[in-house]
C-alpha cells in the first residue's frame, strides 16, 4: 500500500446547488458532487430559500466525498476544507442559532425603498467615504433594512446576520464568523479600513453586535465538530477554513489573484472581476469595489443579474427538452449579430452599470425570419455586450488585462468564449483545471491547512492556462 495522500475538498454555496469537489496536493480534482436545491419566490422579483437546504445538500455531497474515499483503494487524508457561497443573500439566526425565516438572496429586489433612504441618508459623498459602494437591492443592507421595518418581531429576534456559506460552515463546526469578501458585500463594511462601518451601522438605526466577526479567508475558522461528523461523515477535527464569496473564491480556482488580470463568468449572473492592490472606488461607483480573499488585494467587480439565466429562460420558452449544447449549435449557424436582431438581457432588473431594478429584457428587431437559432445566439450576444460594459468600465479608470479567464457555463462552450473574445476584443483563456468557486475554495483549504504559504503558490503549482480564444476584428 503507497503513502497517504493529502487532499482537500472545496464546496461552493450556490444558488441553484450546493457543490463539493476533492482536490488532491498536487491540484488534480478527482471527486465531484452537486445537489440541487430551488429558489422560492413569494412574490414577483423576491427570491428566498431556506438556510437548512443549504445544509441537507452539504451533508449529502460531503457523505458522498468521503464514501468516494472510502472505496478507493488508496488512502486518501482528507487534511482541511473550505467554503465558497453566493454574495449578499441574508442569513437571519436567534438566539438559539436558528434561522429565524427564509434567507433573502442576492437577486431579491424588494428593496428599491430602503435603497434610496439608505442614499439619501448618506448621499452618495457619504456612500463613498464609508462602504465605497452604491447600496444595491441585492446587497444585504437593505435587506437587514427591509426586515426592521417590514417583520419588527422578526427583527427583535436578531441574535446574529450571517451569509450562506457562513451557516453552512457554522453547522460543520459551531463556530460563527465571516470573511472580508463577504463583509464587503453587505455594504456595511468599510472596505478601505477593513471593519464593519460604524457610520452606516449607526445611520441605520442597526445592532453593531448582530454582525459576525471577521477574519481572514486562510484563517482556520473552527473544527468539524462531534455533530458536523456525524452529519457528513467528514472526520471530526477536520480544520475547516474561513473561505469566501463566490465570485472571489471562483476567480482563485481560475488564477485571478494579481493586479493585472481579470475573469469573465457566466453563470446565473454573469461577472467581469478585476484584482487590485488598492481599492480603487470608481466617482460613480457603478463598479463594485470589495476585498479579495487574498490579504492586501482588492477587487472590482461589474455583475449583470440574468447571464445563464437569460439562456435558461429562452430554453424554458422555446425548446424545453432541448439540451444547452444543441442550443448552442445551433446558434453557431446563424451569422454574426443574429441578422439584426438584438437581446437586452435585463430580465429581472440590472446590476452593472445601469443600477436598475426596474430593467426588463427585451428582443429589438423580431422578423418573420428568425427562427429559434436567432433568438439563441441574440441572447448569447447580449450577455456578452452587457458584460463589456463592466471592462469598459474597468479599463476607463486605469485597471485592465491583455487577456480574460472565462469560467462558468459561458467559460466550458468554446463558442460562447469566442463572442466574449469578439465583443471584448481580448483573447479569452480557460484553466486547466476548470476553476470555478468550489476549485477555489479547495485551495485555499490548502492555505489554510498549511500546504502552501500563500494563495500565488497553488495558483503557479496547480493551473495553466490553455485554449486560447483570439478576437477576432
Amino acid at each position: 500500500m503507497g503513502a497517504t495522500k493529502a487532499a482537500f475538498i472545496g464546496i461552493d454555496v450556490g444558488t441553484t446547488a450546493v457543490k463539493a469537489v476533492l482536490v488532491l496536493e498536487d491540484g488534480s480534482q478527482i471527486a465531484e458532487y452537486q445537489h440541487e436545491y430551488q429558489v422560492l419566490s413569494p412574490r414577483q422579483n423576491w427570491y428566498e430559500q431556506e438556510p437548512e437546504t443549504w445544509w441537507e445538500g452539504t451533508k449529502l455531497v460531503l457523505a458522498r466525498v468521503v464514501e468516494w474515499i472510502r472505496n478507493r483503494p488508496e488512502k486518501i487524508e482528507i487534511k482541511a476544507l473550505s467554503l465558497a457561497g453566493q454574495m449578499h443573500s441574508s442569513v437571519f439566526l436567534d438566539e438559539d442559532d436558528r434561522a429565524i425565516r427564509p434567507a433573502i438572496l442576492w437577486n431579491d429586489s424588494r428593496t428599491s425603498s430602503q435603497c434610496n433612504e439608505i442614499t439619501d441618508r448618506l448621499g452618495l459623498d457619504g456612500l463613498r467615504d464609508t462602504v465605497g459602494n452604491l447600496v444595491l437591492e441585492g446587497f444585504t443592507a437593505p435587506k437587514i433594512l427591509w426586515v426592521l421595518q417590514n417583520e419588527p418581531r422578526n427583527y427583535e429576534r436578531i441574535r446574529q446576520i450571517i451569509m450562506p456559506k457562513d451557516y453552512v460552515r457554522f453547522r460543520l463546526t459551531g463556530q460563527i464568523a465571516t470573511d472580508p469578501s463577504d463583509a464587503s458585500g453587505t455594504v456595511l463594511y468599510d472596505v478601505r479600513r477593513l471593519r464593519w462601518s460604524e457610520r452606516m451601522v449607526s445611520e441605520l438605526g442597526l445592532d453593531l453586535e448582530l454582525l459576525p466577526t471577521v477574519i481572514p479567508s486562510t484563517d482556520i475558522a473552527g473544527m468539524v465538530s462531534c455533530e458536523g461528523s456525524e452529519a457528513t461523515l467528514v472526520p471530526e477535527g477536520t480544520p475547516v477554513i474561513c473561505g469566501g464569496a463566490d465570485n472571489p473564491m471562483g476567480a482563485i480556482g481560475s488564477g485571478v489573484v494579481s493586479p493585472g488580470t481579470m475573469q469573465s463568468s457566466i453563470g446565473t449572473s454573469g461577472t467581469i472581476l478585476a484584482p487590485t492592490n488598492v481599492p480603487y472606488i470608481e466617482d460613480t461607483m457603478r463598479l463594485h469595489t470589495f476585498c479579495h480573499c487574498i490579504t492586501d488585494t482588492w477587487y472590482l467587480m461589474g455583475t449583470i443579474l440574468s447571464a445563464g439565466n437569460s439562456l435558461k429562460w429562452l430554453k424554458s420558452v422555446i425548446s424545453p427538452n432541448a439540451s444547452y449544447e444543441n442550443m448552442v449549435t445551433g446558434a453557431e449557424t446563424v451569422a454574426l449579430g443574429a441578422e439584426s436582431l438584438i437581446f437586452l438581457p435585463y430580465m429581472s432588473g440590472e446590476r452593472t452599470p445601469h443600477n436598475d431594478p426596474k430593467a426588463r429584457g427585451a428582443f429589438v428587431g423580431l422578423n418573420l425570419s428568425h427562427r429559434p437559432e436567432h433568438l439563441t445566439r441574440a441572447v448569447l450576444e447580449g450577455v456578452c455586450f452587457a458584460l463589456r460594459d463592466s471592462v469598459e468600465l474597468a479599463e476607463s479608470i486605469g485597471v485592465s488585462s491583455e487577456s480574460v479567464i472565462a469560467i462558468g457555463s459561458g467559460g466550458q462552450n468554446r463558442f460562447w468564449r469566442r463572442l466574449q473574445s469578439d465583443i471584448f476584443n481580448l483573447p479569452i483563456h480557460v484553466t486547466n483545471r476548470n476553476g470555478g468557486p468550489s476549485y477555489g475554495a479547495a485551495m485555499v483549504a490548502a492555505v489554510g491547512a498549511g500546504f502552501f504559504n500563500n494563495l500565488q503558490e497553488p495558483v503557479d503549482k496547480w493551473l495553466e492556462l490553455c485554449d486560447v480564444v483570439e478576437p477576432i476584428p
